[in-house]
């Protein structure tokens, strides 16, 4: 029995399928975590999309900021952009089982046995384990009931509120929370967001650093998994922090971890 994690496909399946034959992935005992983004920018959201949910249990994926839009555009609240990739899977037969299959996923996986966290972007140096447990099932709620979800698809997008207060309500609350958990780069050591920069770690803007720098010990030992970041290039200097999103869409590669052992695994675009 084996758990593979992989970056962010971007609507990319074939690379996807070359790993798995790579490493004899067996249906019967073998789990796949996806970091989110599974859709979008590559030729193949469509395929992405219906070979992650064919997967049933053997596939654990969260939500990614281009899954979220997809969530937006097929409920009318987002037009598509130039180099969205969407349309194939709003005009599939299967479109209504695909997107609300979508709306069930998560934006945090933890699983307390491996002592391993998966997320999309990241994890705030603010908050343990458990509290961001406790405000990703937040926004979940929302996102898996129709009409609350509505509402906070409406107003997800934007860059304010930029620093967390316990206080905030309201899809403030929501919005802040969303994007710490799928656009997060870099930060402030007390949680306050910068959202315009998306250069690599070695150019935080002024005040910033990329999140994972600042210690936390309120996450103790806990490893955490993400995509999001291609700048990274799977390097994050600290083996606590995982990074997977090694821009297979932009020219780089797909990379795929076993937790077990740590063995990596890529396919080159």
């Amino acid at each position: 029995m084996a758990t593979y994690a992989v970056g962010d496909l971007q609507g990319c399946l074939d690379p996807l399928k070359s790993l798995l034959d790579e490493v004899k992935f067996d249906t019967n005992t073998d789990q796949l975590w996806l970091a989110g983004d599974v859709v979008n920018r590559g030729p193949q959201s469509l395929e992405a999309l219906r070979f992650v949910k064919s997967m049933g249990s053997n596939a654990i994926m969260v939500l990614g900021n281009h899954d979220l839009h997809l969530l937006a555009y097929a409920s009318g609240y987002r037009k598509p952009g130039k180099l969205d990739t969407l349309a194939s899977i709003l005009t599939a037969p299967d479109c209504d089982e695909l997107i609300e299959w979508l709306h069930e996923q998560p934006l945090m996986h933890f699983d307390a046995e491996k002592n391993v966290v998966m997320v999309h972007a990241g994890i705030p140096p603010i908050w343990s384990v458990k509290k961001a447990l406790k405000r990703a099932r937040e926004v979940e709620k929302f996102i898996r009931h129709e009409r609350k979800s509505i509402k906070y698809l409406k107003k997800m997008y934007g860059n304010e509120p930029s620093k967390w207060d316990k206080t905030l309500e309201g899809t403030d609350r929501l919005r802040l929370i969303t994007n710490y958990f799928t656009r997060m780069r870099f930060c402030s050591a007390d949680g306050r967001l910068e959202l315009d920069s998306k250069m690599g770690p070695e150019n935080p803007p002024d005040g910033y650093a990329p999140w994972y720098t600042f210690p936390n010990p309120k996450l103790g030992d806990t490893k955490i998994i993400f995509g999001h970041w291609a700048a990274l290039m799977g390097n994050t200097n600290n083996k606590q922090f995982i990074a997977l999103d090694t821009g297979y869409v932009w020219g780089g590669s797909l990379t795929m971890m076993r937790l077990e052992d740590g063995a990596t695994f890529q396919s080159h675009a």
